[in-house]
């Protein structure tokens, strides 16, 4: 009849399997954490401000951002 491996931690009994428990929670939690990605983008919510000195700047610089923007989505 085998018996339950037991390891000193911290000055406690702590059997084997807990141990074994706790590792493969730890593996799949850090697995789920890290493949889960960002919740919602965080760039393309929250444009910089435009800082023009006259609406045909800030329209020059609107249409170049479109321009930009459509170039990119091949």
């Amino acid at each position: 009849m085998a018996g339950v491996a037991y390891y000193t931690i911290a000055g406690r009994q702590v059997g084997g399997h807990y141990l074994a428990m706790g590792v493969l929670g730890s593996l799949f939690g850090g697995i789920y954490y890290a493949a889960s990605g960002p919740s919602k983008p965080v760039a393309a919510a929250n444009p910089p401000p435009l800082n023009a000195s006259s609406s045909d700047e800030a329209d020059f610089i609107k249409k170049f951002l479109e321009e930009q923007d459509s170039g990119k989505k091949h």
